[in-house]
């Protein structure tokens, strides 16, 4: 299993990123999805899931009405466009891939990560 995000980078608070995860080495359309962010001495959290199809979708409540997780099963790709950031989300942010159909919250029940891509929120 092999994920690699892309898309981090610095960003005024108000302002917009889209992370990218390209999934290979396993069948990605079978399993649900997520993404995660930590932030400097904290630990890893939950920022948002989606089922096999993009029919189902679960969000931290911070991120809840900013954040828009899908994905596109032809291009094995995972997507989080992040809206009106704050500088509290500021983090590396992991893809990760579930050990589940449907979307789930916990760091364990997710079985494999990418290495993160950075996001900054400052002014």
């Amino acid at each position: 299993v092999h994920l690699v995000e892309s898309g981090g980078g610095l960003a005024q608070p108000g302002g917009s990123l889209r992370l990218s995860c390209v999934a290979s080495g396993f069948t990605f359309r079978t399993y649900a999805m997520g993404w995660f962010r930590q932030a400097p001495g904290k630990e890893r959290e939950f920022v948002a899931a989606v089922d096999l199809n993009n029919s189902g979708t679960a969000y931290e409540d911070s991120t809840k009405g900013r954040f828009i997780i899908s994905r596109d099963n032809a291009k094995n790709t995972l997507y989080l466009q992040m809206n009106r950031l704050k500088p509290e989300d500021t983090a590396l942010y992991y893809c990760a891939k579930s050990a589940y159909i449907n979307t789930v919250r916990r760091v364990e029940d997710y079985d494999a990560w990418g290495q993160g891509t950075q996001v900054t929120v400052s002014s």
